[in-house]
């Protein structure tokens, strides 16, 4: 029976990793399949969905790296889906997070009660394996060890827009004509498309043929990573050369990786660590059980690029907090201090509202910041080279914005356009802590203003160093978010 064939009934769904590049993705499909969902996530303010989609769901907020406490947690579920993972928080120790997060999640299934999990893993065929590869593993064994039937697809490098392998091979490409690449890039890979992937985790939903059992997971092309570069610029219509040398270290390799594409260090070192180790699958055993039929390598690049140019894209690694430096709870800087602090405030009378909001909403990302955007891309670099995030994370919606969303080397704490106002905290790097807001009042005055809590003598110096520059800046800013129609 395919998976087009079987008549799916609702279920009761847990969706964990709910925010995540995969759980944004998954989420419409189940809602669309007409099942109940409710969403596990650290931060429900993170949650970045419209509000319809939000009245059609449940969300409970858990911290899998706890212990179940007290509290009541929802039960009677059919199904979980585990897309928990920790690869990008840490270099060190995201094995030993990733392995708790399996542990406590299966305490909280005791209360849960589900009849099938289903998690998504990497391909682990090696004999050899990545910390990355090898920390998955060992997820897959917990998790077996839980009181449910364990459904785990193993997938290799996913490619679609805003996923961070597709995001790093477009920066390579674009950016780049001649790459001096190391040794890794002879690697072989099977990519699959994110479409294949939401089509793998919907197919096995309810179904027995599937209990306690692991399936590899992969598009119908088996290709290193030399030929994923090179058909990714053919499908764009443009050349590439690349030089392989064997001399360079795992270390330089993380450093060309960060310092080319928009990824994080932590994120290069573990990708590089990676990248080492063939994943290809084993058999196409699932694939040949639900009928599903995937898509090419060529074809997936031009799945995500028509995303991409409609502006559809749902979803981004670059959102998540692991992609910026801060990967604690941000809701403490939402109340930006108002004493010990150096503030730039500008203020400019409204005339049509809605369409200063629009501009606002509009702000970073290919739109830049509405004045001297060459400073701005200037800053960004010297951030760059200082092992800050730099401006390349751009934004994930040209006009949506959502608290928790990356924006350039700014993260949103909040975004309210009903009232008027959205909040930014810096991810650069910095001699203290900024915070840059946009308000409009009940008498249509914009307020833009960015507040500096230094850190010891050298903030307070930095601050007065770039005193003149915030005056152009930001003044060209506010005159232009409002003059512009």
């Amino acid at each position: 029976m395919t998976a087009h064939s079987q008549e799916v009934r609702p279920l009761k769904i847990l969706l964990t990793g709910a925010n995540g590049y995969i759980g944004m993705r998954l989420l419409p499909e189940l809602l669309r399949q007409g099942h109940h969902i409710v969403c596990a996530v650290r931060d429900e303010k993170r949650l970045s969905i419209d509000s319809e989609t939000r009245k059609k769901i449940e969300v409970v907020e858990i911290d899998f790296l706890k212990p179940p406490g007290p509290g009541v947690f929802p039960s009677d579920f059919d199904v979980a889906y585990y897309l928990i993972h920790s690869m990008s928080s840490s270099i060190s120790d995201f094995d030993v997070k990733e392995a708790k997060s399996a542990r406590n999640f299966n305490a909280y299934m005791e209360q849960a009660k589900p009849s099938q999990v289903i998690y998504l893993s990497g391909i682990v065929n090696n004999s050899e394996l990545s910390k990355h590869l090898s920390s998955r593993k060992n997820v897959e064994e917990i998790l077996y060890e839980g009181p449910f039937e364990l459904t785990v697809l193993r997938a290799g490098i996913i490619v679609g827009s805003g996923s961070s392998s597709f995001e790093i091979i477009r920066d390579l490409c674009e950016k780049l004509p001649v790459m001096i690449t190391p040794k890794w890039v002879l690697t072989r890979t099977q990519p699959i498309a994110i479409r294949d992937v939401i089509r793998f985790l919907t197919g096995v939903l309810g179904r027995e043929d599937t209990f306690n059992q692991s399936f590899d997971i992969g598009g119908p092309d088996v290709i290193t990573y030399k030929e994923m570069l090179e058909r990714y610029a053919k499908v764009r219509g443009f050349r590439n050369w690349i030089l392989t040398v064997p001399v360079m270290t795992p270390k330089l390799s993380s450093y060309w990786l960060y310092f080319v594409t928009s990824t994080s260090y932590k994120l290069a070192i573990n990708l590089v660590d990676s990248m080492k180790m063939e994943v290809v699958a084993r058999d196409s055993k699932l694939q040949d059980l639900l009928g599903i039929k995937t898509h090419t390598y060529e074809e997936a690049i031009d799945m995500a690029f028509e995303k991409i140019e409609q502006n559809l894209v749902v979803s981004s690694w670059k959102d998540s907090m692991v992609s910026g430096r801060f990967n604690q709870n941000l809701e403490r800087y939402i109340q930006v201090p108002k004493f010990g602090v150096l503030t730039d405030e500008k203020q400019r009378k409204v005339g049509n509202r809605e369409a200063v909001l629009e501009n606002i909403w509009k702000i970073g990302g290919e739109n830049g910041w509405y004045y001297a955007n060459w400073l701005w891309r200037f800053r960004g670099f010297l951030d760059k080279i200082s092992g800050g995030v730099g401006l390349r994370r751009g934004r994930t919606h040209p006009d949506k914005i959502f608290a928790g969303d990356s924006l350039d080397f700014w993260r949103v704490l909040l975004a309210d356009r009903e009232k008027g106002r959205l909040l930014l905290f810096a991810e650069m790097r910095l001699p203290g802590e900024a915070w840059l807001e946009f308000r409009i009042d009940d008498e249509d005055i914009l307020h833009q203003t960015a507040t500096f809590r230094p850190r010891g003598l050298l903030g307070r110096l930095y601050w007065y160093a770039i005193v003149p520059l915030h005056y152009f800046i930001f003044s060209g800013m506010i005159r232009n978010i409002v003059e512009k129609t």
